[in-house]
């Protein structure tokens, strides 16, 4: 803790002097006449000897550990050094500082520490490999040399040895592109800030008088983006700025390239209505505003993502193959595209437990990876979670991430509500197959156990009749007396049968008279009751049934409201003015038996509590 307090002190320190040897050049400098060079009243070297110092303060207060920052503040100190004394000596002798040891001294530490270490260092703070230390003995090598032209007064060969410097500085920069080939995703992130600003720097240095000045004002640019780059890369989406501004910049040309060729013909061939062809050629551009965007968007998404990575490419892509695969494979397919659009080592998406992957998602070996979960929802229902690994070696960092995933989500949560679906109508396939079989097994047993004794004991009865009705028509009269209460009991045993498959007071009074009879009291209906499939009748008079059951044994309801509406569907509703659902309540056997016979259907069954107290069963059953 005491060695980073100091550190930042001495950053602080050495920012604060920069900015004390500007301020003092400042007055130098108003004391000189004006440059012929440049319409600035300052110099390139005291912007950066402003701006370096300051950003290069932020970071060793941030990171005392990492070398970028006291780079920033040593080549800013430096800057300002130099551009202070050379302008003292300019005031003082009047002449040009060559071969003066401050201004050459603070000019190579500039070099050394802003053209070569800087771009050979960042963003991590060290070389790519130990190989590229001869960059920076080639850099002092030139130094070297140009100092021996100063002390021996050979001037020709301080061109050389600017040369050489130049060369060390244009490898050191080259090995920013060779950092960017081989780094991944986040220290691509980090080498782009610094690489978008710097044609600020370049064009007007390269391009000369007269505008070569304006690389001063993109000189805080490069402080300021190597801030960024170092402690808030993440927060920033730099190939989303840059696609942006490519856009941006190719509408301004295009719309302006309209505007003039429409106005130029007009000028030619409508030249004494000269202001409708500015209006023509404002409508022109107008009109084919949004068809340029669109364009130029997917050209730039192309140019920095490839065809894997344009997003209505990939929904093309996905649309396609979902056309042409079920349920199960279409989402498989889903996460193959959008693991190839994100460039990521895996995508997954849970749905009820069960989860389809595509690709390695989550922790892998011993090193942890971050997986960034997003809640699927279809129409306002959630129906999974999708899950996305880290990116994987890519041309751009992912910060378009949020442009794709925006795409093909829906896509992903309607496939998976469509597994989903598809898994329930499989579990409820099973269940009424269950039940079937159940029934069968239940009807079987009844059959054999119960009506086939009894008509087996009947037959013996018959039998022994036969036998004794001559010798003792006492004991015959008797049997067949137990003979006809034989019968009675198979008859409501087959009554009850019957009974289980479907009731028959729905055959006998209808739907309606069959509910009242059950309610003991009239009911409420509206539209035709008397067509309705024999399925919806079973289910509906079987959900009235347990919700009958359930508010007089349960609830200790008094007033029961029954109501039947035939629309485009059938509406049950059962109200009653009992005690209502505990908060607590968990569904049990007669509640799960209400849905599933309205889900067999394709409807719904909905247990909420009523206004006022008590208890609404709301059943919607599809005709």
């Amino acid at each position: 803790m005491r060695r980073a307090g100091l550190a930042r002190g001495v950053a602080i320190g050495i920012a604060t002097l920069a900015v004390v040897l500007e301020l003092t050049d400042i007055w130098v400098t108003a004391q000189l006449p004006p440059s012929p060079y440049t319409p600035l009243p300052f110099a390139p070297e005291d912007m950066a000897g402003t701006a370096f110092p300051v950003f290069g303060a932020i970071l060793v207060y941030s990171r005392p550990r990492l070398v970028i920052g006291w780079l920033l503040c040593i080549g800013g100190l430096s800057a300002a050094a130099n551009i202070l004394s050379a302008n003292v000596y300019l005031l003082v002798y009047g002449g040009p500082p060559h071969g003066r040891i401050i201004v050459n001294l603070t000019w190579n530490v500039l070099q050394l520490t802003l053209g070569v270490l800087l771009p050979l260092l960042y963003p991590v703070g060290s070389l790519l490999s130990k190989r590229w230390r001869w960059v920076v003995a080639l850099a002092v090598a030139g130094m070297a040399l140009d100092w021996v032209a100063v002390a021996t007064e050979q001037w020709a060969l301080r061109r050389p040895a600017h040369w050489v410097v130049g060369a060390a500085m244009a490898i050191a920069f080259g090995s920013l592109v060779v950092r960017f080939k081989r780094g991944d995703a986040i220290e691509r992130r980090q080498l782009l800030w610094l690489v978008v600003t710097l044609p600020g720097l370049l064009i007007p240095l390269i391009v000369g008088d007269p505008v070569w000045w304006l690389a001063t004002l993109a000189i805080p640019l490069i402080p300021a983006a190597i801030a960024v780059g170092v402690l808030r890369y993440r927060l920033f989406g730099i190939d989303t700025l840059i696609s942006r501004a490519l856009v941006g910049t190719g509408l301004a040309i295009v719309t302006m390239g309209v505007y003039v060729a429409v106005s130029a013909a007009g000028s030619m061939f409508l030249s004494e209505v000269d202001p409708i062809a500015g209006i023509a050629a404002a409508v022109f551009a107008g009109a084919f505003f949004q068809p340029m965007r669109r364009g130029l968007q997917r050209g730039v998404d192309r140019l920095l993502y490839g065809s894997t990575g344009v997003p209505t490419a990939l929904a093309r892509r996905l649309r396609q193959r979902l056309q042409h695969a079920d349920p199960v494979h279409g989402l498989l397919a889903t996460l193959d595209v959008l693991r190839e659009g994100l460039s990521v080592t895996g995508v997954a998406v849970e749905v009820d437990g069960t989860t389809t992957t595509s690709g390695a998602v989550g922790d892998t070996g011993n090193a942890p990876r971050p997986v960034k979960t997003i809640a699927l929802v279809w129409h306002g229902e959630p129906v999974g979670l999708l899950l996305i690994g880290p990116t994987d070696r890519r041309r751009f960092p992912a910060a378009h991430d949020e442009r794709v995933i925006a795409t093909l989500t829906p896509y992903i949560a309607d496939a998976a509500h469509a597994v989903r679906l598809t898994a329930a109508l499989q579990r409820s396939r099973e269940r009424i197959l269950t039940a079937r079989e159940e029934e069968r097994r239940r009807l079987r047993r009844d059959l054999h156990d119960g009506l086939g004794q009894s008509l087996t004991g009947m037959a013996m009865s018959i039998n022994a009749a036969r036998l004794t009705v001559r010798s003792s028509p006492e004991d015959a009269d008797r049997l067949l007396a137990d003979l006809r209460s034989g019968m009675d009991a198979v008859s409501g045993d087959i009554r009850r049968l019957v009974y289980g498959l479907r009731p028959p007071a729905l055959d006998e009074l209808g739907l309606a008279g069959a509910v009242a009879e059950l309610a003991e009291s009239p009911i409420e209906t509206s539209g035709d009751l008397a067509s309705l499939p024999a399925a919806v009748e079973v289910a509906a008079y079987r959900i009235v049934q347990e919700a009958l059951t359930n508010a007089r044994k349960h609830a200790g309801a008094t007033r029961i409201t029954i109501s039947l509406r035939r629309e485009d569907r059938l509406r049950v509703t059962v109200t009653d003015d009992g005690v209502g659902l505990p908060p607590d309540a968990r569904p049990g056997v007669g509640l799960g038996s209400m849905r599933e016979r309205a889900a067999e259907l394709g409807g719904t069954c909905v247990v909420r509590e009523a206004e006022g107290g008590g208890t609404v069963v709301h059943a919607e059953l599809p005709l």
